[in-house]
């Protein structure tokens, strides 16, 4: 029994730490997912693929398949605060529907988000993506689940074959979480960026991300394909900074990723999604 009691107390105390040291305390978040994202620090505003669902919505407009993923993180290696998320997308005609889900904890504290989104290609150089969003949430001293419904949306620019540019704005009507001792706000947030493929072998990101809580975020990543079907991926983020670093191998329709965030009082986030295209 004594034994069992202090890991719980060990347990519930490194995850007190992460909530005042991740600023999750200060209100609810809308969680990125994707290992190939967190390998190039998120900087992922301007990407087309299956988990354009939490980045920008607009991306979904360029698949051209019956497209799905999964993904699992573990926050620092706790397992309260491990992370699911899957996403499914369906082209229809000149555009794309996708459905989104995503679970961050465990236990008596979870958060949720559900989205349903639309892209559609405007032009042969334009597309734009909308998502309605339904959070719930859920603290060891609340007993009443909360939530919150809200969008976010998102333009998408192909000037050219090797340059993407993107821009994303998430919950514009400012939402939050009615709870007992008051709103939490969820935070307001506009991302920029763009990809730059200088061959086959390398490509670029970059972004800038900013809402109404913290200041702008810059982000960064890099990926490599030393060999057919294999790609390394490194970035960094800040301040305050963080390093990611993972790989990813693809055949046919279906990818793999894995991929490291590292915090300098934390530790490392490992993470793996998988990709397939029917």
């Amino acid at each position: 029994m004594g034994k069992v009691f202090l890991d719980r107390i060990k347990s519930w105390g490194l995850f007190v730490l992460v909530l005042f040291q991740s600023n999750l305390c200060d209100g609810a978040d809308n969680y990125p997912a994707g290992a190939r994202s967190l390998a190039l620090s998120h900087a992922f505003v301007s990407f087309s693929d299956v988990w354009a669902t939490f980045h920008n919505q607009a991306g979904l407009a360029a698949i051209t398949h019956l497209s799905g993923g999964v993904y699992f993180e573990s926050k620092f290696g706790i397992d309260e605060l491990s992370l699911a998320a899957g996403s499914f997308v369906l082209p229809v005609g000149n555009g794309a529907f996708a459905i989104s889900t995503l679970q961050f904890g465990k236990g008596t504290f979870k958060e949720s988000k559900y989205g349903l989104a639309y892209a559609h290609k405007l032009s042969e150089i334009w597309s734009a993506g909308l998502q309605l969003d339904y959070f719930l949430r859920s603290f060891p001293e609340n007993d009443q689940v909360k939530g919150l419904a809200t969008f976010e949306g998102g333009l998408f620019f192909d000037p050219a074959g090797n340059l993407q540019l993107a821009v994303h704005l998430f919950n514009p009507v400012m939402g939050g979480f009615d709870l007992p001792s008051g709103k939490d706000e969820m935070p307001v947030v506009v991302r920029f960026g763009g990809n730059y493929a200088f061959d086959k072998m390398v490509l670029v990101a970059f972004e800038a991300e900013k809402d109404n809580q913290y200041p702008l975020l810059l982000k960064s990543g890099v990926e490599f394909m030393p060999a057919e079907n294999f790609v390394l991926r490194f970035g960094v983020s800040g301040k305050p900074f963080r390093y990611t670093a993972g790989f990813g191998y693809s055949t046919g329709r279906f990818s793999a990723d894995l991929s490291f965030a590292y915090h300098g009082n934390l530790g490392i986030t490992p993470s793996v999604s998988v990709q397939f295209g029917l």
